[in-house]
């Protein structure tokens, strides 16, 4: 579980479980950083980049090493010159993509709701 932080509330004082989910997968870029390794299986860093312009490289360091401590991401290193070093989800990982799947299902609609009385 994720360890307990400031301005944060910690797992031990969640509510609901729902609420320990929403805090492991919370943030503007897990949720695309799991779904881009739902779809690509295996991604390196740079590769991330190029997905994700928007991300900068410290906030992707940051990102990929809270959903490795999560256990929901596997670092993989290769023994070659220069080094390589991809990511992909682990089993644990990989159950959170039919609530991904839902959770776009229903912001599409929430989106669709909104776009008609615009």
């Amino acid at each position: 579980m994720p360890s307990e932080r400031e301005n944060k509330i910690s797992c031990q004082h969640f509510l609901y479980e729902m609420e320990v989910t929403l805090e492991v997968i919370s943030g503007k870029w897990k949720s695309a950083i799991i779904w881009n390794l739902h779809v690509e299986e295996n991604i390196r860093f740079n590769g991330f980049l190029k997905i994700i312009p928007e991300i900068t490289q410290k906030m992707l360091t940051q990102q990929l090493r809270n959903l490795e401590s999560s256990n929901l991401i596997v670092r993989n290193t290769y023994p070659v010159v220069p080094p390589v070093v991809d990511y992909s989800l682990t089993p644990l990982g990989q159950e959170l993509i039919p609530i991904l799947e839902d959770m776009n299902k229903w912001g599409q609609k929430f989106i669709d709701m909104y776009d008609d009385k615009e």
